[in-house]
């Protein structure tokens, strides 16, 4: 903790603070040598100040615009009890932007837990992987014979595929990327342009990792990686073989204090804050021909923990969030999974009327009877009202007391930021023209004019889309846009098509 007296200059680009503790003087020091900041001190007459105590500080981001969305149901920081088994796991072609499966197994197949799958159809290294062991009970097609799931059913105990990781930590960047690609790990990381499973064929201008989660209900990063620092800065010192540039770690304030080989920025302000789209508009935008990766901390806890273990466990920590949970707080979950035969009765307050979210209220994808398993790299479940039962005369006359409210509809604006709001799945009127009424804006953190990329992507202006940022943005960077939106416009889905669009055209 720091004294009373504290004081802070800046000079160029450093920033210094000076402050006391237990009465001797310290100092933190920030991307500035020692010698040269003594010199440097002496000027201002604190020559006497000793240089006892010093660490190098993170880069600090505070983001003003967006929208913190205050719902009820948020996690306490506390583990769930045991859960039930599932009784398939699946792998879901859907759940990886871009990709082009191609069957390697067939029914009956016995596979380990690593073993391959499926592969990309533009790329035959790069292969997804079984999540458990067991015998492949079936592979659900759709409408001309679309892959939609690969189901196994699981052995009492996992067995692994072997991986030789004895040289993991010494191996050179393309070494590493083989290896990453063979126990598909390489299915964790996500590129910009485009927003899809990264090309292996380039490598990234810089990589940038979010360990700080700001969407509605979003699970605290610090708490679920707690006491797996060792696979975290593994998967993140990997990460920092495979770029040229630099590995960008978004933290919240204080956290993760110790981590090496990247350069921490704490993020800070209301949502996007801990979207990447956000740290790379902020810190080094994406221009036309360069590519970045994106992921999650917890996806780089995923890729540490198989170069140490040598064991493709893609399990991860999970929130169990939203006002209709039946319980709140943390397990363990494989993706894949039954969510409702796991979570049995813990799940749900109701048996009905119930919208149960593989994800936050913003981004999540609903859970049906067509797609009832847990994606990969998802780390959040939440269960709110569908709204399918309720019938209101005139509610948008009402007071709405109790109502969450962006524009001041309702009196509800009066009430303390501290309250918190049950929302349900209604959209609340059908989808008209967009209105350049500058409401998107008021969201919207990154340095883009979302209103005309949105229109130039309907047009498929090409030079326009370049030009206005469509190089650097994702779906999820425009979900406040679309919960603001009065015209009900499904933007997300916009920006979707519009990137893969334009990847076919581009490629």
């Amino acid at each position: 903790m720091r004294s009373s007296f504290e004081k802070g200059f800046s000079y160029g680009c450093c920033r210094l603070a000076l402050f006391t503790k237990n009465s001797s003087n310290s100092l933190i020091l920030c991307d500035y040598d020692i010698n040269k900041t003594r010199n440097l001190l002496s000027t201002f007459a604190l020559s006497k100040l000793r240089f006892t105590n010093y660490r190098y500080m993170a880069k600090v981001m505070r983001i003003k615009k967006g929208l913190s969305l205050n719902l009820k149901g948020k996690a306490p920081e506390e583990r769930l009890r045991p859960l039930s088994p599932s009784s398939t796991y699946a792998v879901v072609p859907d759940d990886y932007p871009g990709l082009l499966p191609k069957l390697m197994v067939r029914e009956g197949d016995r596979v380990l837990a690593g073993s391959p799958l499926m592969y990309h159809k533009g790329a035959e290294e790069l292969v997804f992987t079984s999540p458990v062991s067991g015998e492949v009970l079936s592979i659900n097609r759709g409408a001309k014979r679309k892959i939609l799931s690969i189901e196994i059913k699981p052995d009492a105990t996992i067995e692994y595929a072997p991986f030789d990781i004895s040289r993991a930590a010494n191996l050179p960047a393309d070494q590493l990327r083989n290896l990453l690609l063979s126990s598909g790990m390489w299915s964790l990381l996500r590129q910009r342009p485009f927003d899809r499973i990264a090309d292996l064929r380039q490598t990234p201008r810089d990589i940038f990792v979010t360990a700080h989660f700001t969407a509605p209900l979003a699970p605290r990063c610090a708490y679920m990686l707690a006491g797996r620092e060792a696979e975290l800065q593994a998967g993140l010192s990997a990460l920092a073989k495979l770029t040229q540039g630099k590995v960008y770690v978004a933290v919240e304030p204080g956290a993760f204090p110790n981590l090496k080989e990247v350069e921490r920025v704490e993020v800070s302000g209301p949502h996007p804050a801990g979207l990447c789209g956000t740290l790379i508009n902020k810190i080094a935008p994406v221009n036309k021909g360069e590519m970045v990766w994106t992921l999650k901390a917890t996806d780089a806890a995923v890729i540490g923990r198989f170069l140490l273990t040598g064991k493709t466990d893609f399990s991860r920590p999970v929130a169990l969030t939203g006002s209709d949970a039946a319980q709140h707080g943390y397990t363990e979950l494989l993706p894949g999974c039954r969510v409702r035969e796991v979570f049995a009765d813990a799940l749900c307050v109701r048996k009905e009327h119930e919208r149960v979210i593989c994800g936050d209220v913003l981004t999540g994808r609903k859970l049906d009877d067509s797609n009832p398993f847990f994606p990969q790299g998802c780390d959040q479940i939440t269960v709110i009202p569908e709204g399918d039962d309720v019938n209101e005369f005139f509610g948008w006359a009402t007071p709405g007391f109790g109502k969450l409210s962006h524009s001041r509809s309702f009196f509800s604006w009066m009430s303390p930021k501290s309250r918190e709001y049950v929302v349900d799945a209604r959209v609340k009127g059908g989808e008209r023209a967009m209105i350049m009424s500058n409401e998107y804006d008021r969201v919207f953190a990154l340095n883009i004019l979302p209103e005309y990329l949105l229109k130039a992507i309907i047009a498929f202006d090409i030079p326009k889309m370049e030009d206005l940022g469509i190089y650097e943005v994702a779906p999820e960077d425009f979900a406040l846009c679309e919960f603001v939106d009065t015209s009900k416009i499904e933007i997300q889905h916009i920006v979707r098509q519009g990137l893969d669009l334009l990847y076919k055209e581009i490629n």
